[in-house]
């Protein structure tokens, strides 16, 4: 369904960034039927520790509407919400962290490309630099961390899984 242009207007006033195709805003109520998909989908969360426990999903969807650094994106044609960037100022290490998920299908588009972009390119105005953490067997999330300007920085084990940080300074 296509927005209006009174409510597209809209849509881009609330915004926290906006990008060519996106909006990346606080999440709303009505935001959590597809946020909730993120977090219980096999194929979203395969690289994640695998779909979150059902009383974890419920606690979290009380939680997210509103939270601070957590950006609903959201194609700006028609409203449709693509996934999350998370923003964590002094997640890891002191570091802020950026993070995200996206519905897989949305994947493939360069959505999460331009959304991540947007977001560590807001976060750098803010803090010397951010980092992000994936899995090393998420070699599409690994290209895309490249793509965007961070760099392989260590690599180790967490949650039984090998990991891998990428930073991007200043």
């Amino acid at each position: 369904m296509a927005t209006s242009s009174a409510s597209a207007a809209e849509h881009r006033a609330t915004a926290t960034v906006v990008t060519e195709r996106l909006l990346l805003r606080p999440v709303r109520s009505g935001d959590v039927p597809a946020v909730t998909r993120l977090w219980t989908d096999p194929e979203v969360r395969r690289h994640l520790g695998g779909p979150v426990a059902a009383q974890v999903v419920r606690i979290r969807q009380r939680r997210v509407v509103g939270a601070p650094g957590v950006h609903a994106v959201v194609r700006a044609a028609d409203g449709a919400l693509l996934g999350l960037v998370t923003v964590e100022p002094e997640a890891r290490n002191g570091e802020t962290e950026v993070s995200y998920q996206f519905l897989p299908e949305h994947w493939g588009q360069g959505y999460a490309r331009e959304a991540v972009a947007a977001a560590v390119a807001r976060a750098l105005e803010n803090t010397p630099g951010v980092v992000a953490v994936t899995q090393e067997a998420n070699h599409r999330s690994r290209r895309l961390l490249e793509a965007v300007g961070l760099t392989h920085a260590e690599s180790f084990v967490e949650f039984d899984a090998h990991q891998v940080l990428y930073r991007r300074r200043v």
